[in-house]
C-alpha cells in the first residue's frame, strides 16, 4: 500500500506507524468505533430528507452504542423541534431496518 503523502516540512513518520485502515483492521475496539461512526453517518442521511431544509445544517450525527444513537443540535430551537420530531424520525429508521437504540437528541457546546 502506499504511504499518504505527507504535509510540506512535516517530521517523517517512524517506520511502525501504521496508515488509518492498517490500525482499523488490526484493532477490534477500532474497527469497533469505525463500524458505529459509519452507522450513524448512514441514520443520519436516511433521515435527513425529512428535517425541514433549513433545520439540516444544524443537525449532526452523533455517537452511536447500545444504549442509543444522538441527534446532536446546534441549538436550543432545532433540538426542540427534533424532540418533537422523534416518534416520526424513529418510525422511519425501522421501516429502513434499523430497530433500535432509541434515538436521543443532545445540544451541542459552544465552539
Amino acid at each position: 500500500m502506499a504511504s499518504a503523502p505527507r504535509r510540506p516540512g512535516a517530521p517523517p513518520l517512524p517506520s511502525s506507524t501504521l496508515a488509518i485502515g492498517q490500525a482499523l483492521a488490526g484493532s477490534e475496539p477500532l474497527a469497533l468505533l469505525a463500524r458505529r461512526m459509519r452507522e450513524s453517518q448512514d441514520r443520519l442521511a436516511a433521515i435527513t430528507p425529512l428535517l425541514p431544509p433549513a433545520m439540516r445544517s444544524s443537525v449532526r450525527a452523533g455517537p452511536i452504542d447500545d444504549t442509543g444513537w444522538s441527534l446532536l443540535a446546534s441549538s436550543n430551537a432545532v433540538a426542540a423541534k427534533l424532540r418533537q420530531m422523534l416518534p416520526a424520525l424513529e418510525a422511519h429508521l425501522r421501516t429502513r431496518g434499523w430497530d433500535g437504540p432509541p434515538l436521543r437528541v443532545k445540544l451541542l457546546g459552544p465552539g
